[in-house]
Formats: C-alpha cells, structure tokens, sequence
C-alpha cells in the first residue's frame, strides 16, 4: 500500500466524496457534501476534463450500489457490523440504521482527522450519532495480528459485512491475496465481503492510458503494472466464498436508470462484487 504514501489526504480520500456530492440522487449520500473544498474542486475539474467526465457517475454508483446492498442485509437482520478497508471519508455509517455498529479502518492520518471532524458535525447537529469506531493502521507495517485483536474486541460474533472499495486498483497481487486471507480469519459462515476493482481489458482503454498520464503528471511517475486489476475467476475461486452478485458501471445504470454519456472506451468500468463466505459442510 506504500505507492499511496506520498499522495496527500485531499487527492485520495476527498476525492471520492466530491464525486459523491456531485449527484446525490445517484449516490443517495446527502453528506458527502461536508467535505467538499475548493482546492479538491479545482483538482476534480481538471481530472474530469484529463481523464473521463464519467467518473462522477461511476463513484456515485458505487456508493448507490454497496450503500443498498449493505442496508438490506441489515434490515433482515444478517449483519450487525459494517467493516470497511480503506474507509476515507465514506458517509455509510449515516446513510444506514443507527443500530449497526461500524469499523473504520484506514491510515492513522486519516481516520484521526476524520474522526475529529465527524465529532464537529455531530456536535452541530449535522450529523447523527452512530455506533462508531476508528481504527488507524500502518499498512507498511506487520498489522494483521494487532488488527484482528481490535477487530474481535469490538466485532465480538456478531456477523459482519468487509467493504474494500478503491483500495485493490493500488496494490499487488500479493498484497490483496493477503487481504483476502485475512477477511477469512475475521470472519464466519454467513458473513459478507463487498469488494470493487477493475478488470484486465481496463488498460487496453484509452480512459486507462489518460489516467495513467494525469496521475504521472499530478501524483507520481507509475506505469501500467503498478495498477492492480482482476478478473472474476478471482474471486470464484477465493477459498471459503462464494460470490453471489457482480455488477459494473454498465449494469447499474441500467438499474438506476443513469444515463452514459461517454463511449465504453472513455469509461474507467469498474465492477463490484458481494461474496458470502460458505464453509463446506
């Protein structure tokens, strides 16, 4: 996760929740606009006209699509706990039943701004109170014992939910082959992972070539293997799951009746997939 470790909280977690606010009809997120700022604006316009001006459309999907896939194993009870990897400022915990109990996991950086900007708003009344808890991690470090530790004190057995959503496109293959093994040890039968990434025909697409270009530009000097992507036989073939939904920009739009503007080539497709962990009996 080091290539991300130079690139500043605005570029990366600011980012997505700008994308967010931009159409909250689409995202059904009516607080990501909290954390919007002018200097994040200016970096988006650029990187919508330089790369693809369908990415607004594209994150606010996927928040609309793991946002209600979330809240209806929620409310027929097959989940008490929201874990999410890589969290940044995603509004979920407010967009879900306050009786959920939620997990932030992200860089110590991050998740200590959050979390004192978070306790602003709800001391404003701009935000509702939630069953919350942060937790920073040095991913450059050996984390995982510590971290499954804080992870069984608040999970306890309850049943969870892992999100890991713009976290994968960043790291290698061992690096999420790790991730994965990890989720297994943190969960149980019936338990659920929701994970987004890319597939391979991505950096054939002239979307893919112009991200790469503004991304050395803006961020730093990358080439096309530094950028993870995986194919469904991945996750099938994940040990102990069995992924039960996949869907990609194409076929949400299609659910939410959102309108493509741009040729499939011009678009960074990102897909989206639950797995629901199934231990053979």
């Amino acid at each position: 996760m080091d290539k991300q470790s130079h690139i500043q909280i605005h570029e990366t977690a600011f980012f997505t929740s700008s994308f967010r606010a931009f159409n909250e009809a689409l995202s059904a997120d009516k607080y990501a606009k909290l954390w919007l700022n002018p200097k994040t604006d200016a970096w988006i316009q650029e990187y919508l006209t330089e790369v693809s001006s369908e990415e607004t459309y594209t994150h606010c999907l996927r928040n609309r699509f793991f946002l209600e896939t979330i809240k209806d194993l929620a409310a027929s009870k097959q989940i008490e706990v929201l874990i999410n990897f890589g969290s940044g400022f995603s509004m979920y915990p407010f967009l879900l039943d306050e009786s959920l109990i939620h997990i932030e996991i992200d860089k110590p950086e991050i998740v200590n701004y959050k979390a004192s900007k978070i306790e602003e708003w709800q001391n404003e009344k701009k935000l509702p109170k939630r069953d919350l808890h942060y937790v920073g991690v040095d991913f450059s470090e050996d984390y995982k014992t510590k971290l499954l530790e804080q992870i069984q004190q608040i999970k306890g057995g309850k049943p969870c939910f892992i999100l890991i959503e713009g976290v994968l496109f960043f790291l290698d293959k061992a690096e999420t082959d790790g991730l994965f093994s990890f989720f297994n040890l943190i969960q149980t039968d019936g338990d659920y992972v929701g994970s987004a990434s890319f597939q391979d025909d991505l950096k054939s697409s002239t979307a893919f070539k112009k991200l790469l270009r503004f991304l050395n530009k803006k961020v730093s000097k990358t080439s096309e293997s530094d950028y993870l992507t995986l194919q469904d036989s991945y996750y099938k073939s994940l040990p102990d799951y069995n992924l039960i939904d996949h869907q990609d920009y194409f076929s949400l739009s299609k659910t939410y009746n959102n309108t493509i503007h741009l040729k499939p080539d011009l678009i960074l497709n990102e897909h989206f997939y639950v797995l629901k962990k199934q231990l053979q009996s």
